[in-house]
């Protein structure tokens, strides 16, 4: 599939449009699904790679307010043109969110539990918004769940997997479906809350702006804990309970077993895609990078309750 084509000219008469002039476009690391330039100091333009993508930009033009009009730190959109009449690409320009990405941060822990924090936070407010309350979201699809189930029996008749650890891994779905809702609610998720998306201020770790909407959906709140490391989950649930009000309860761990079930899920889907993605900044870009980092994070003594789930 073709590339659109980000010249210096077409990029130039962008930065026109808002009064910018061509010396200051700069380019700012790209995503998987956009490239992005930064439009002077105070505005920031993505350009879908191909057309395959554009209808995830499409997405975020009508998410994005939904999002800021429940509070929620995400840059307001300036301006999208699809109808490529102007200049022959589709594009989004967006307020510019101050601060570094925190895939990009090396943070004291302290900091980072503090970003994780306010993360949680962030994600009560949006996940408010369900079918119901925000019904004017049409491009928005609903999540198609995955059987974890399924999945283990064809890892194991693939061959990517023994017996013993079918059963292993089938034992501990089952232990975690105790713990979850018989029909979780669907919510307006990000669909996206990685390090790479969240912007913040180093010498403060405050939280500056959530980006990059294109993977919204309606979706059991839990998936939007599912893209961040678990070594930040605990302070990211932390969060969450304290703007909702939900007490934490050992007994029942049910935030906790619902991501755990999608971190597992969805590390165990990476296995028949063994091939790396040098480049990428996602930490799940790596095809162990699932694996390890659940390795990672119940080796190093998690707090109650999750060491119970494991």
């Amino acid at each position: 599939m073709s590339e659109f084509e980000a010249s210096d000219e077409i990029l130039a008469a962008i930065a026109g449009r808002h009064g910018i002039t061509a010396e200051q476009v700069r380019p700012l690391p790209a995503g998987v699904a956009n490239r992005v330039f930064l439009l002077g100091d105070d505005l920031v333009l993505r350009i879908p790679r191909t057309k395959q993508f554009l209808p995830d930009l499409v997405k975020e033009v009508a998410v994005i307010p939904a999002a800021l009009h429940a509070g929620v730190r995400t840059p307001e959109v300036v301006a999208f043109d699809d109808t490529c009449s102007v200049v022959d690409v589709p594009y989004m320009v967006l307020a510019r969110a101050r601060g570094a990405d925190l895939a990009g941060l090396d943070l004291p822990a302290a900091d980072a539990d503090r970003v994780h924090h306010q993360v949680g936070r962030e994600l009560a407010k949006l996940h408010r918004l369900s079918p119901a309350t925000a019904p004017d979201l049409p491009a928005v699809p609903v999540e198609d769940d995955a059987d974890p189930w399924a999945l283990t029996d064809r890892l194991l008749v693939a061959g990517w997997i023994d017996a013993e650890a079918a059963r292993w891994l089938t034992g501990w779905f089952d232990r975690l479906s105790e713990h979850l809702p018989a029909e979780p609610s669907l919510v307006l998720v990000h669909g996206d809350i990685a390090p790479q998306n969240l912007l913040v201020s180093p010498a403060t770790a405050e939280l500056n702006g959530i980006v990059d909407w294109g993977d919204a959906q309606w979706a059991d709140p839990a998936v939007d804990f599912a893209k961040m490391p678990l070594t930040g989950i605990p302070a990211m649930l932390d969060g969450y309970r304290q703007a909702t009000g939900e007490r934490v309860s050992a007994s029942t761990p049910s935030w906790e077993a619902r991501v755990l079930w999608f971190h597992l899920t969805w590390a165990l889907g990476r296995l028949p895609d063994p091939v790396p993605r040098p480049g990428e900044r996602h930490w799940t870009a790596p095809p162990a990078g699932r694996l390890l980092g659940l390795l990672r994070f119940f080796a190093s003594a998690p707090p109650a309750p999750w060491a119970d789930l494991a």
